[in-house]
């Protein structure tokens, strides 16, 4: 699975390094907090779960939308 992280492919598809490192520190975070993995953790850490759940596509990054009107 660390393999995922060699490939560049996948943090030019989520729009850079700062974007997909934020990704997986946020999905880190809310399966901390008890939400459920997206994909059987067969004795997966977070980590590994959270950029597993990337590379499938299970999760992208979404930028908050900060409207002035």
């Amino acid at each position: 699975m660390i393999e995922a992280l060699k490939d560049d492919s996948i943090v030019h598809k989520i729009g850079g390094r700062f974007k997909f490192t934020a990704l997986i520190q946020h999905r880190i975070r809310e399966l901390m907090d008890g939400a459920r993995p997206l994909i059987d953790r067969n004795g997966r850490t977070d980590f590994e779960i959270a950029v597993q759940e990337i590379v499938e596509g299970k999760i992208a990054y979404e930028a908050a939308n900060s409207d002035d009107d």
